[in-house]
């Protein structure tokens, strides 16, 4: 048992114990936010660079229609998910996205997605959602 007066020590000691817990250490050193391509941001923009699909983790089989985008912010490159049917088709290569995060636990992946963390929301402006059912159309040149 401590003594009466070793409140000071104790609370050095913990202090200091604390750096070796992994999940303090990210918090502190805000190492989350340093790592995120989208540095923190809801939504980002970006250029699409190609068209790819993913397979899916087991036990699933089956393609998922991504494509790789360069964020304009900050040039990182990251892969965002197409969502619903048929929805590749209304994006092209070297259109403008917006991408925003699948909403998986701490910012992570969703079911059987392989390190897909985002998804596209606008094409060019315009919701891919509303493209996809035939409300609005692509502007074309």
């Amino acid at each position: 048992m401590p003594g009466e007066f070793s409140a000071r020590r104790l609370k050095k000691r913990r202090k200091k114990a604390r750096w070796k817990e992994t999940k303090y250490r990210i918090r502190k050193l805000n190492l989350r936010e340093k790592s995120d391509p989208l540095e923190g941001s809801p939504q980002a923009r970006g250029i699409v660079l190609e068209k790819r699909q993913i397979e899916q983790k087991q036990p699933h089989s089956g393609l998922i229609k991504a494509v790789r985008i360069r964020l304009i912010k900050n040039g990182k490159q990251i892969t965002a998910v197409l969502p619903r049917d048929k929805a590749i088709k209304f994006v092209n290569e070297h259109d403008e996205v917006v991408v925003e995060g699948v909403g998986g636990s701490q910012g992570g992946a969703v079911g059987s997605m392989w390190g897909v963390k985002w998804r596209v929301v606008k094409v060019n402006g315009i919701a891919l959602e509303e493209l996809r059912t035939g409300k609005k159309q692509r502007a074309s040149r």
